[in-house]
């Protein structure tokens, strides 16, 4: 190997990072045995970071432009040298270049529910999904915090640690906001809002500045938005009275008659024959009476009389049609047991 060769291939002249890989937020220069000339150039592009980092230490860091590295350009680490403000022979030193670029249209989710405190039901969980962009802003401490020594620090790594931060962050926030949830499943924004400002303090203490947030869907689990579903059918349902109770009652009470109506013979196949039919119909047909009606202080509620048994069956037509006329029977259930029972009047 010729003397030449040897020179070219142990200094270093110009140092830059051309960003051929997609991805990486942090890269070190290969110095492996290389040492970098005096009065050589760094040259840092828009969206980029230079720091020099001596035993571990940062020391000094360049922003966008072309720099000859001298003492005058490398004040600190010529301190920590402890060079002659004349010194001309090669040096050596870690040379790291941070992304600034945006990092844009990054998702991010809840692969498990969030549990948070909420002032309509108490405590619930939440999933939820959405979009975020952010950048590397303090290179310090992005390499203090985050990257460290390694040769190279990828998008997908940091992301793995801001997706905790970002579920812990929400967690509080949301838990903290005193809104409640069904606000923030009608307006997104108002969600993204409250968890956006907590998020950016929290990124930032990694170096890193966060620029959009926002929330594409929030949703509730299945078992649980099975029983927000059935709390506001209950309240539709009891929309008539001011106790939330007397319409949840009300609710099942109306819920029950259609499931009812499905069994074989309908309503009065659910007993034995049709007197039993009857006999439910009209404690349906009280308990939704009571409901409508403010019950008298301290009154006793009387029992529910059986139908008669040797009612006729001109008795239980009339009956029959006035379950029909109520609406709690349907027109097709009338008109079955209506036929039996003509039959056996007529024989």
């Amino acid at each position: 190997m010729s003397i030449g060769s040897f020179i070219k291939k142990q200094f270093i002249d110009v140092l830059q990072w051309n960003e051929d890989e997609e991805g990486v937020l942090a890269w070190r220069y290969p110095m492996q045995d290389f040492e970098i000339q005096n009065g050589g150039v760094l040259v840092v592009r828009e969206s980029q970071v230079a720091v020099f980092v001596n035993e571990g230490q940062i020391a000094d860091v360049f922003g966008p432009g072309t720099h000859k590295l001298t003492t005058q350009t490398l004040p600190v680490l010529t301190n920590l040298k402890n060079w002659d403000k004349l010194f001309d022979a090669p040096f050596k030193s870690d040379v790291y270049f941070f992304s600034t670029r945006v990092q844009t249209g990054r998702k991010w989710g809840t692969p498990q529910p969030i549990t948070i405190r909420d002032k309509d039901f108490d405590m619930i969980r939440v999933r939820a999904f959405g979009m975020y962009s952010y950048r590397v802003a303090d290179a310090r401490k992005f390499f203090t915090e985050i990257s460290g020594t390694r040769a190279a620090y990828t998008r997908d790594e940091v992301e793995d640690q801001l997706r905790g931060i970002l579920l812990a962050t929400m967690a509080s926030s949301l838990g903290g906001s005193n809104v409640a949830f069904l606000d923030m499943a009608a307006n997104q924004a108002l969600m993204a809002q409250e968890v956006k400002g907590d998020l950016a303090d929290a990124f930032a203490r990694y170096g890193i500045a966060l620029d959009e947030f926002n929330v594409a869907s929030v949703s509730l689990p299945e078992e649980l938005q099975a029983a927000l579903d059935e709390r506001i059918a209950a309240g539709m349902k009891g929309s008539l009275s001011s106790d939330k109770m007397t319409g949840f009652t009300r609710y099942q009470t109306a819920t029950a008659i259609p499931l009812a109506a499905q069994n074989e013979g309908g309503i009065a196949g659910i007993g034995a024959g049709l007197g039993a039919g009857v006999t439910i119909g009209q404690a349906m047909g009280q308990a939704v009476g009571a409901s409508l009606t403010p019950a008298a202080p301290q009154a006793a509620v009387a029992p529910v009389a059986a139908a008669p048994a040797e009612d006729s069956i001109e008795a239980r037509l009339e009956k029959l049609k006035g379950l029909l006329d109520k609406g709690l029977i349907s027109a097709a259930d009338y008109d079955g047991t209506k036929a039996e029972l003509l039959k056996k009047l007529i024989g």
